[in-house]
């Protein structure tokens, strides 16, 4: 299995994610309760052989792998995925991870009993070939979950103010909070899913705006490679604009970010 190949149009991709490294832990961290929703509502039985698409630093493989399931975790990013291997050893626990593409998975048709992805899959360039891909390689009565972030949400507002700082691609890609919208993951995924939907709220918890800034810049790969392509002054100008949507939601401990997400569980037909 060739796995280590990203198809040419995703290899900007695969840099702007990588760059959280080790760092994107902690952003996995303080969305955990919403991983764990997913995790949950999918039930991992042991024994049952697991794809966790767009991994990251391999936070849900993990938790899938803690009940017993063997886990494969594909990521877009080279260090991401030595961090997620170096997570999982650290935790004890057995998962193969592996640089992949979720547009076009090196896995053999019907090759998982579940498939998931937590705010991962969402961000793909070509949403119905990764959509695809994912019905591909489920068996029939499989399974899959997802977590993603709705268009309204707050997660969606973090990105509107990054948006004035970012370059204009010649062709703009497909929003990836659509992949919110429960009419949006049917239109994707129904045909290959008996599909049900939950909604959650997490909470981004922090000091400060400085302080959710400090931990964006250094773990979040969109904001952190961003922040790496502006000059000193636009960069200053990023980190006010990111720290002043923050502290809009500053209580008298601290922040208090509600992020609405929702959560799509389906059966393979």
């Amino acid at each position: 299995m060739d796995s280590s190949a990203i198809q040419q149009h995703n290899l900007k991709a695969a840099a702007t994610w990588g760059a959280g490294g080790l760092n994107y832990d902690k952003i996995s961290q303080s969305i955990a309760d919403s991983i764990e929703h997913c995790v949950i509502r999918l039930a991992p039985q042991p024994g049952e052989h697991i794809l966790d698409v767009a991994t990251g630093t391999g936070w849900t493989a993990r938790r899938v792998a803690a009940r017993g399931a063997s886990v494969v975790g594909i990521d877009l990013g080279a260090e991401l995925i030595a961090a997620a291997k170096a997570c999982a050893a650290e935790a004890g626990l057995k998962i193969d991870f592996y640089v992949g593409d979720a547009e076009a998975l090196a896995f053999e048709d019907q090759s998982f009993d579940a498939v998931i992805s937590t705010c991962g899959v969402m961000f793909v360039s070509q949403p119905e070939r990764a959509a695809a891909e994912l019905a591909r390689v489920c068996k029939k009565g499989g399974r899959i979950g997802l977590t993603t972030w709705p268009a309204d949400g707050t997660i969606a507002g973090l990105f509107k103010v990054m948006k004035p700082y970012m370059q204009v691609p010649a062709v703009p890609p497909p929003s990836p909070f659509e992949w919110g919208s429960p009419q949006r993951v049917k239109q994707l995924l129904g045909d290959a899913f008996e599909l049900r939907f939950e909604t959650g709220t997490t909470v981004l918890r922090a000091p400060s705006g400085l302080a959710v800034w400090e931990l964006f810049s250094a773990g979040y790969g969109p904001t952190k490679a961003l922040a790496a392509s502006l000059e000193p002054e636009r960069r200053d100008s990023l980190k006010r604009d990111l720290i002043a949507f923050h502290e809009g939601f500053k209580s008298e401990l601290g922040v208090a970010m509600p992020r609405d997400y929702l959560v799509s569980i389906g059966v393979r037909k």
